[in-house]
């Protein structure tokens, strides 16, 4: 009998799994910059407590195993920011990363007012953009991350949250 993939929001319990699975999942992005010290594989346990303490986080279980993660925040001007979402490589492709952001972009609207969604993703992450895209992100812009990562910034409107099936 196989277990199904459920999503939640994380709790303090999940912090050291996602902190793990978070290091395991953006490897390969590391790799395709030659960049090892891009912010996701930098960031502190401390600091990813402190966001699934204040921020809205979602988590995949697949059991008790935390097998993908999203993060969001909304702004003053009513944007939510969402970010560092990862699917456990051997789970990838299997709709698991679409699900999160929906659970996300639906608690950022409906708990905390969200106008608007933002993300960016490494401007050579296909897959990412690809996911992206189909669940209604739209390229507004570039920039470059702190770690010196150049990204897309995509967004869309929070109306359109539904529509990330």
């Amino acid at each position: 009998m196989g277990m199904s993939v459920t999503i939640s929001e994380a709790t303090d319990q999940d912090v050291e799994q996602i902190f793990r699975l978070q290091y395991l999942c953006f490897q390969s992005e590391a790799a395709l910059y030659g960049n090892y010290r891009i912010d996701p594989l930098v960031q502190s346990l401390d600091s990813v407590r402190q966001e699934v303490a204040a921020d809205c986080v979602f988590v995949a279980r697949l059991g008790d195993e935390v097998v993908g993660s999203v993060r969001g925040r909304v702004a003053g001007d009513g944007s939510a920011a969402i970010g560092k979402l990862c699917v456990h490589p051997r789970l990838q492709g299997h709709g698991i990363g679409a699900r999160l952001l929906r659970a996300a972009e639906s608690a950022l609207a409906a708990q905390r007012g969200a106008t608007r969604f933002r993300l960016s993703a490494a401007h050579r992450s296909e897959g990412g953009l690809r996911l992206y895209r189909r669940v209604g992100y739209v390229a507004v812009g570039t920039d470059k991350g702190t770690d010196g990562v150049p990204m897309i910034i995509l967004e869309k409107a929070a109306g359109d949250y539904a529509a990330t099936a």
